[in-house]
């Protein structure tokens, strides 16, 4: 199991456009998508959720394009539908 990381990586506009578009023809064509951040070089998995998120704070916005894979969403995602089920439970 790899070391946990948080890695936020700035580009310029025209190199950030340049990876959306491979990311989407990488996607598109059913391929492996691999970007390196950081030193660290990552490869998304063919089990890959997909999620836009819309953040506001202190009148400041965030839209995150957000790709997630791995045992731990998986897990989460396990937890969270037995707390939805819990909570049904309680509303009955």
């Amino acid at each position: 199991m790899k070391d946990d990381r948080d890695v936020e990586q700035t580009f310029e506009l025209s190199d950030f456009i340049s990876e959306l578009r491979r990311l989407a023809d990488t996607l598109e064509a059913n391929g492996v998508f691999e970007i390196e951040i950081d030193g660290e070089t990552i490869q998304v998995s063919g089990d890959t959720i997909f999620s836009i998120e819309h953040e506001r704070e202190d009148g400041r916005e965030e839209l995150e394009f957000q790709l997630s894979w791995g045992e731990a969403e998986d897990e989460d995602s396990e937890e969270d539908d037995a707390d939805d089920e819990a909570s049904d439970e309680d509303d009955e």
